[in-house]
């Protein structure tokens, strides 16, 4: 009997430490798929949703699991994240069409302009010019939308633009256009389909130095061409950065970072417009303390995007001006001087390598009998004690 007792004793104690085992085998697998869950598959499953592969594709992708409660959690948090990323695209997707009307009907609002300018007299120019600029900086909102939807961005030039209307292009798309100060004598044209992502990016550069420094500072362009492409420098004298402020920007601006729209703040999109546009052309940017107490911003870009204006298209010697705004021999105001010489384009017109010698001596030699007045207006809207806009 005793015998009997002690034997069926230790065969539930033998199948209890069986059973046991068993459990732990379980746990221990449950844990290590857990883990695998947690450290490679979700973070990959992830990444291939946001890439625009299907729920079936990643579930035919991913390894195969043993147990059933890892998989239905895979299968859940896939299943959220992929509705997620759908109302994420429908999203952009409304912005981007938003941004695309809203950019033609300021490009409309441009051209009506432009073409009333040359139809009404003086008694009315000046008007039509603030609200010519007031729409630049429209568009120019317009077009940092559709930047950071990944929509089409701007006007893509059939011929190179030369460095003198890029700079002055992107001048005219910001409020305190009348403080800055170009330097350059750089004759390098940008090719046709990057002209205006970059004339976009220096116009933001451009925007931040005026608004991060004190309205009585101006703001000086530099610009250097290298053999390895085109240096641009905005220098301003503001406050400076902080180191973190500055990590952050740098990190805005990087080729290898991408978009983060959720560290973006406030209204403040420049900086990540600069750094979509970066990525896009392999431009970069660079920020460090300016000799004048404040920030320069330096912008490079890369020699498979600068060309030489065709020699046909140059203009002669003596029709060329150079391209220094600050010369302190000058006894014109520096508002006056700024606001003159600020890009115009009319209705069908493009801003071509440089206009040929014969468009420009016909100009020269006939110029229009009004041509005092319109500049009299022009000086005029652009007045020092006009209040400025804000561009973001």
């Amino acid at each position: 009997m005793t015998v009997a007792l002690l034997g069926a004793a230790t065969f539930v104690a033998v199948m209890h430490t069986l059973q046991l085992w068993q459990v732990q085998r379980r746990v221990e697998s449950v844990e290590d798929e857990l883990t695998q869950l947690a450290d490679e598959i979700l973070p990959v499953a992830a990444r291939r949703l946001r890439e625009g592969a299907s729920l079936a594709t990643i579930s035919a992708e991913i390894p195969s699991l043993s147990n059933d409660v890892p998989f239905r959690i895979l299968r859940l948090f896939m299943k959220e994240i992929e509705a997620s990323e759908r109302q994420r695209e429908a999203a952009m997707s409304a912005c981007a069409n938003a941004a695309g009307r809203m950019q033609a009907m300021a490009v409309g609002m441009l051209a009506d302009l432009r073409e009333m300018e040359y139809r009404h007299n003086e008694d009315v120019l000046g008007d039509l010019l603030r609200l010519d600029h007031y729409t630049a900086q429209a568009g120019r909102i317009a077009d940092s939308i559709a930047v950071l939807t990944g929509a089409r961005t701007g006007r893509r030039w059939t011929k190179p633009i030369v460095m003198e209307s890029i700079l002055r292009g992107a001048m005219s798309r910001i409020s305190a256009y009348r403080r800055v100060r170009l330097h350059s004598t750089c004759t390098a044209a940008i090719v046709g389909y990057a002209a205006e992502d970059i004339m976009h990016a220096l116009a933001e550069l451009m925007d931040n130095a005026t608004k991060f420094s004190k309205p009585s500072e101006d703001v000086h362009v530099h610009v250097e061409q290298l053999s390895s492409g085109v240096v641009i420098i905005v220098e301003d004298a503001g406050i400076g950065m902080k180191p973190q402020v500055l990590e952050r920007a740098e990190r805005a601006v990087s080729t290898t970072e991408p978009l983060d729209l959720v560290a973006l703040s406030g209204t403040r999109l420049g900086l990540a417009v600069v750094g979509c546009l970066a990525r896009k052309h392999q431009l970069r940017v660079r920020f460090r303390r300016s000799p004048r107490g404040g920030v320069s911003a330096v912008l490079r870009i890369p020699a498979v995007l600068v060309t030489q204006p065709r020699a046909e298209d140059e203009p002669t010697v003596r029709n060329r001006r150079p391209v220094e705004t600050d010369s302190p021999r000058s006894t014109q105001p520096a508002s006056q001087s700024s606001a003159a010489r600020l890009p115009k384009r009319r209705r069908g017109q493009t801003l071509v390598s440089s206009p040929p010698p014969r468009t420009r001596h016909r100009v020269e030699t006939k110029p229009r009998a009004d041509a005092g007045a319109r500049f009299n207006a022009f000086r005029a809207a652009v007045r020092p004690d006009t209040p400025p806009t804000t561009a973001d």
